[in-house]
């Protein structure tokens, strides 16, 4: 009740007071337009990294080969596997006409790590003393034509098909005439059987345990002669985190040298998304070799994640 235009006590106490009503803006996504192989595509834009990705701002656009790059976005971010000179020089215009778009990664950058000699020069220069551990790479060289006996075997290019990824063990000189050159002909380290993928992306690292090829004695190498090919080792299918293993043989290498070594490798190699293949000497601590790069591997999303070894950002 109110008298001469004042509000009553009553009506005072039970005035009800409205907040100012706010309108959330909605979040701006990160637009990552992508060119992948079929084959690409399927094991790494799975649904349910599309679901993580959307509910974290960003949005995966698949780019169409059939029109101007330029036409299609805007893109926040590039994100390719694709290879030919074409393409090559396609992503290098874009990236000079946009630089603020994120390529990941750079043609030029990627190239390097297509062939098997020139791959593991950079971690071969590296002196990361005080790190926790040693890293080397393997003794190896290129056979275009003359056969040389170091046992073990991979072709030279890496292109991404299943020739590219066989592995042989030679085990004698006349061997090796059985072998289509090109090949890098690297010598086999003893590592217990187990082998450290190190995903890399940006500053965050994922490192998981894969099995291997296993150990050679020396009297299997007196003993046995030929070329035995293996399967690819050291895929999705060959998760080790799980497994009864030797303390040894299954402690992961040291952060501190993971995060040196990723570090220098990204400033050397100019690549944001890379994984390292790295071995344990057997019967050492500290000793570790790098024995293969590759670009855009196979995503480890789906695999059990480490608190202690996994970056988030």
């Amino acid at each position: 009740m109110t008298l001469n235009g004042e509000i009553s006590l009553e009506e005072e106490e039970n005035q009800v007071t409205v907040a100012p009503l706010s309108v959330e803006q909605p979040q701006k996504l990160v637009v990552v337009g992508y060119a992948l192989t079929l084959k690409k595509k399927k094991s790494f834009l799975q649904p349910k990294l599309e679901t993580l990705a959307r509910n974290n701002g960003l949005l995966f656009v698949a780019i169409d080969r059939s029109r101007p790059l330029s036409d299609q976005g805007p893109f926040d971010i590039i994100l390719h596997k694709l290879s030919g000179k074409d393409w090559c020089q396609l992503i290098e215009d874009y990236r000079q006409k946009h630089p603020e778009v994120v390529i990941l990664d750079p043609p030029y950058a990627i190239q390097h790590l297509h062939n098997r000699q020139s791959m593991l020069q950079d971690v071969a220069d590296l002196n990361l003393s005080d790190c926790h551990g040693k890293v080397c790479v393997p003794k190896q060289m290129v056979v275009d034509k003359d056969r040389l006996s170091i046992p073990f075997a991979k072709p030279l290019v890496v292109d991404g098909t299943a020739k590219s990824h066989e592995l042989f063990l030679a085990y004698d000189y006349s061997s090796l005439s059985e072998l289509e050159p090109p090949m890098v002909l690297q010598e086999f380290v003893n590592h217990g059987g187990i082998l450290f993928k190190i995903y890399i992306v940006g500053e965050a690292i994922k490192v998981v345990r894969r099995f291997s090829l296993p150990d050679v004695n020396k009297c299997e190498l007196e003993k046995v002669s030929g070329v035995f090919p293996f399967p690819r080792v050291s895929s999705a299918e060959s998760l080790a985190d799980d497994a009864d293993l030797d303390p040894s043989i299954a402690e992961l290498p040291p952060r501190p040298l993971l995060e040196r070594l990723a570090k220098e490798l990204r400033c050397r190699l100019g690549l944001q998304l890379f994984n390292i293949d790295m071995i344990r000497e057997h019967g050492t601590k500290d000793a570790f070799y790098v024995i293969d790069i590759n670009y855009f591997p196979v995503s480890p999303c789906s695999l059990k994640p480490e608190s202690s070894q996994t970056s988030t950002k």
